[in-house]
């Protein structure tokens, strides 16, 4: 399964120009994986790539270019949110899909959110992919409404998912603890509850407000 927040694939049609970002791009992610930010440079790059370093400098020209053209390549990614017939089903799933992302060794995953610290531009493009793919995954609050497995007024779905998945981060990536396999159920268990009860739900007056 493919970590929705994850960036490990680029699906854009032939050509020879399309095979040679395919060629970069996969040399950016296993370059990211073994060495971290610190280790990833242009002639790096291109010498996995088997493309000239020219052509990376003037397609790329930094190490900042290539970065956010990884993180922008997950937007090309076909990726649906799980569809299990209950929100903590496909809660559970995601974080499954999650953890897997960012217990592998060496984690891509975790790589590409330290690199995203030391360039700007980076920083900016995860914003982005993260901001798509929790609004992508807001069906699953939607489809969970109209079960009648969430209150009748309105639930932040934003607020939710991440109370749903923050548990794996905080677990793996902060406190970088050996994965629990329990952890993927058991957070989105504790987010399905705090949700039922009204936890995130949006008063009126804040409705209007976003209106």
């Amino acid at each position: 399964m493919t970590d929705p927040l994850d960036t490990t694939s680029d699906r854009r049609p032939g050509g020879r120009t399309a095979r040679i970002r395919a060629q970069v791009l996969d040399a950016v992610r296993a370059e990211l994986a073994e060495g971290g930010h610190e280790g990833l440079t242009m002639e790096g790059v291109a010498t996995r790539a088997g493309v000239h370093r020219a052509t990376v400098y003037r397609r790329w020209r930094d190490v900042g270019g290539l970065l956010v053209d990884v993180i922008d390549a997950a937007g090309e990614v076909e990726w649906q949110p799980p569809d299990t017939g209950s929100l903590r089903g496909d809660l559970t799933a995601l974080n499954q899909e999650i953890q897997e992302s960012l217990v592998v060794r060496p984690s891509f995953a975790v790589a590409l959110m330290a690199a995203s610290f030391h360039s700007e531009r980076a920083a900016r493009a995860q914003t982005r992919l993260w901001t798509d793919r929790y609004a992508q995954c807001e069906i699953l609050v939607e489809r969970a409404v109209e079960r009648g497995e969430l209150p009748a007024q309105h639930t932040d779905a934003r607020s939710l998912l991440i109370a749903a998945t923050a548990p794996l981060y905080h677990r793996l990536v902060l406190l970088r603890a050996d994965p629990d396999p329990q952890l993927p159920e058991r957070a989105a268990e504790s987010a399905v509850l705090a949700a039922a009860a009204g936890a995130f739900s949006v008063r009126r007056e804040e409705r209007e407000e976003h209106v």
